[in-house]
């Protein structure tokens, strides 16, 4: 099961991915969102990536799984984070979590590094390409770990834009990919029905998610 909350946050299974919420697109409450959550995971130290991290791990007692340098970050605010890095496998709590790699920055704030930005293979089905632009060794993201699904970034500006996006699905050669990050502000305005109908031609299936809503696959 898939539920987007917008921008990045993904419910996958029972992965909460990149919680920045509340945000423009979505005010779900936070019981709500948690519900069946056993795992948050960060893809990178950006604020609207790392969002309510601290706070939902500590209210509802749930682990941070991150980079080396966020799990410490939230270590010494007492959160329960454990670190990975690009390559690695962890699995924790009936969630099983594998790093990739992302071409993005990453920093907390000016002085706190947030070590390098990351995607994350989810229970080894779903890519979650975290912020990123297009890059060829996502022909070996599909390779080695043959997701059947990809959440990929369209919105451009500090990610893919639509024409990135689908460089990154004949690279990665996916089932069926869900289009995130855009439409949350004004600088990463897209249209996802014109990146479903492009990517469509490409022979997969895309599926523009509704906030809130799981999709069962």
């Amino acid at each position: 099961m898939i539920t987007w909350y917008g921008h990045a946050c993904f419910k996958v299974d029972n992965v909460l991915i990149d919680p920045f919420v509340p945000n423009p697109l979505c005010d779900i409450p936070f019981d709500e969102i948690m519900e069946g959550v056993d795992v948050i995971a960060v893809t990178h130290g950006h604020g609207d990536h790392l969002g309510n991290a601290e706070k939902l791990s500590k209210e509802y007692n749930v682990p941070v799984v991150a980079n080396h340098e966020i799990s410490v970050y939230l270590q010494e605010l007492g959160v329960c984070a454990e670190g990975m890095n690009i390559g690695g496998t962890i699995v924790i709590n009936n969630a099983k979590l594998t790093m990739v790699k992302a071409e993005h920055s990453s920093d907390i704030a000016p002085n706190i590094s947030g070590g390098v930005a990351g995607g994350f293979i989810v229970n080894d089905r779903v890519y979650h390409a975290g912020d990123t632009g297009v890059f060829s060794d996502m022909e070996l993201i599909g390779e080695i770990y043959s997701p059947s699904i990809a959440l990929l970034p369209i919105g451009g500006r500090y990610t893919m834009d639509i024409k990135e996006a689908l460089i990154a699905i004949e690279l990665l050669y996916p089932e069926v990919v869900i289009p995130m990050h855009y439409n949350t502000f004004p600088l990463i305005k897209a249209d996802p029905n014109e990146f479903k109908k492009l990517a469509e031609g490409l022979g997969v299936e895309v599926i523009i998610p509704k906030i809130g809503e799981p999709i069962d696959l």
